[in-house]
């Protein structure tokens, strides 16, 4: 895996320093990119640098914040620790909300009564999925219902992740598979489309996205070429910059706060 935090610092002053890339949206995935992957999600958090680079990216004019998860709201409001004012984008767009002082200052998700029973049904078919397979486990969103299978040994995680792909193409709900997990939801959801709604809110001329999964492609292609688009890790990607970890992302992070904050 080639290191390309060197040319993505590169990149970053050069955007600093010309005035007119303003208003600027820094917008970041959690896990596995701010958040060190855990084998017990319940147990992920933003590295005590990380924290300490939002709250300087947040305090500067003109930009703003944004975090853009799988999670379920709820999940990343608890275990993301961000400054007031960021954007949270939760469940892959379908949920999103502001951070205030005060708490969450969210949109309402609301489903018709056929997308409720349809994802009551999903819930219920996927445990069938679960259900006497050690390390496969189903989450429950308000629009979503997910598999995971990160504890799971890899032969069975293979045929959960396979269950859990057919349910989704037999029901025709919208499917999206990550690292060891199938999401199964009953909206459209799409972190392109959600990036996309953000900055047109925002009027921003360019957008800093950075994430680790396959689903952070959907994002990757919904920007401009001229956008900043960071892979964090390795894989197959469309992005135009690749760091090897957090550490490394939240180290460039650092250098353009800085160089925002003296131009």
């Amino acid at each position: 895996m080639a290191d390309g935090t060197a040319e993505l610092k590169d990149r970053l002053a050069a955007v600093a320093a010309d005035p007119s890339q303003r208003p600027l949206l820094v917008a970041l995935d959690f896990d596995g990119t701010l958040a060190p992957l855990q084998d017990d999600p319940s147990r992920s958090a933003i590295t005590a640098d990380g924290v300490a680079v939002l709250e300087r990216l947040a305090a500067l004019p003109q930009v703003t914040l944004a975090l853009v998860s799988g999670r379920s709201m709820a999940d990343l409001h608890k275990l993301a620790t961000v400054p007031a004012g960021t954007v949270l984008i939760g469940s892959h767009g379908a949920e999103r909300a502001r951070r205030t002082r005060f708490g969450l200052d969210r949109a309402v998700v609301r489903l018709t009564d056929e997308q409720a029973d349809l994802l009551a049904a999903l819930g219920a078919r996927a445990a069938a999925v679960a259900r006497g397979r050690d390390g496969v486990w189903v989450e429950s969103k308000p629009t979503a219902v997910v598999v995971h299978s990160r504890l799971a040994p890899r032969d069975v995680a293979a045929v959960a992740c396979d269950e859990a792909l057919a349910l989704g193409a037999n029901t025709g709900v919208d499917v999206m598979k990550g690292k060891d997990v199938v999401e199964l939801s009953v909206l459209h959801a799409d972190k392109g489309a959600a990036l996309t709604a953000l900055r047109d809110e925002l009027g921003a001329e360019l957008v800093l996205y950075a994430g680790d999964d396959v689903t952070d492609e959907r994002a990757f292609a919904a920007l401009r070429p001229d956008d900043v688009t960071v892979k964090v890790g390795d894989g197959d990607t469309s992005a135009a910059y690749r760091v090897p970890g957090t550490e490394e992302l939240v180290d460039a992070l650092g250098g353009f706060a800085d160089a925002l904050a003296g131009s």
